[in-house]
């Protein structure tokens, strides 16, 4: 008997776009210790809100992932390393949180992270209903059922697709589509040998983490040089999605959206920019939609202060483009006059505490 909030039905009047306010990580000024811009959740959805294409009330609000959602994956001696500060500190590589007591610890960085994986494990139910959908934060593919790394200290990759085999219908294939800059090693070592799910994973072949081991459970590995730029990697990421997808026609599409790859990146090597960004979510989405896959987008590394605005920039252009479209995700279009009344009584809904 699962606990199932996490697949609770938000009212149609949401956009199929998943946050919390407590996605981000802020104390101390601890999070500045670590390169990643520990509030580039808040200001993507910001930027969204700045540009109206959604209203606090209509994005559906993120719950945080109980233990016994976590342990659909996550072995329980896993979750009780995480108890221990030192763990913690060593998994988000911020050191001085080694010297914090542990339940600060939980509610400063832990809570934000489950609450991150919440969001993708209900982001995927989205997905499957409407068509496509998107977490603001999440894909934390460093991270598998026993191990955490690399900023990542829950699987959530992992725990939105078994969510989706085990409690929804007609869901018994997966492909995983990692862009990230990095090897996505956590998901791979997770689905070794599971058949059911295609793993097609583009990354800077020189940088962390480098897992031989993981590297097997790629079926489209596309290993990048240092400096890789815009055509050369649009090239690519556009032969490969389309020769996986061609390969195996899955039922639901999770799309790990690293921003990493931005040129400039202290971590990531590559030499994107931000319109190459945009348009590589344009041939991903681009890809699914005119298969009908429903496609799960989840936002993953990025580390610098400008890659909130490219994530925004590259969803307004989705929206441009008819490829995510809140009227097109739910079950009928809305009449303009009877929108602005469901947005009225919409208010508070889409948060279904």
């Amino acid at each position: 008997p699962h606990r199932t909030e996490l697949y609770e039905e938000p009212p149609s009047a949401c956009w199929p776009i998943v946050y919390s306010p407590d996605y981000n990580i802020t104390f101390m000024g601890l999070e500045k210790l670590h390169p990643f811009d520990a509030g580039k959740w808040g200001k993507v959805i910001n930027f969204l809100k700045e540009d109206r294409l959604i209203a606090d009330e209509l994005i559906v609000q993120a719950r945080e992932a109980a233990e016994e959602d976590l342990l659909v994956v996550h072995t329980r001696r896993y979750l009780n390393k995480l108890k221990w500060s030192f763990v913690v500190a060593t998994i988000t590589e911020i050191p001085p949180v080694a010297f914090l007591p542990n339940f600060i610890v939980q509610r400063k960085v832990l809570k934000p992270l489950r609450t991150q994986t919440g969001g993708t494990i209900m982001a995927g139910k989205l997905a499957v209903d409407r068509g496509w959908a998107i977490n603001v934060g999440g894909g934390f593919h460093h991270c598998s059922s026993d191990k955490g790394g690399g900023f990542c200290a829950y699987a959530d990759i992992t725990l939105a697709i078994k969510f989706l085999f085990e409690r929804v219908q007609g869901v018994s294939k997966a492909t995983i589509i990692d862009l990230d800059a990095h090897q996505g090693n956590g998901h791979e070592r997770d689905f070794m040998d599971d058949h059911r799910v295609y793993i097609m994973d583009a990354y800077n072949r020189y940088i962390y983490p480098g897992d031989g081991f993981a590297k097997r459970a790629i079926r489209r590995k596309v290993e990048l040089e240092w400096g890789t730029e815009d055509a050369e990697y649009l090239q690519k990421v556009h032969t490969h999605v389309e020769g996986a997808l061609n390969e195996l026609k899955p039922d639901i599409i999770v799309y790990n959206a690293g921003t990493d790859i931005l040129d400039g990146d202290p971590l990531g090597g590559l030499a994107i920019s931000p319109q190459g960004i945009v348009k590589r979510d344009e041939v991903v989405f681009k890809a699914a939609r005119s298969r009908r896959i429903p496609i799960l987008m989840v936002t993953s590394g990025g580390y610098q202060k400008r890659t909130a605005r490219i994530i925004a920039d590259s969803i307004l252009n989705l929206h441009s483009l008819g490829l995510i479209d809140k009227e097109l995700a739910t079950s009928g279009a809305i009449n303009p006059k009877v929108e602005q009344m469901v947005r009225d009584s919409a208010k508070d809904l889409c948060n279904l505490s």
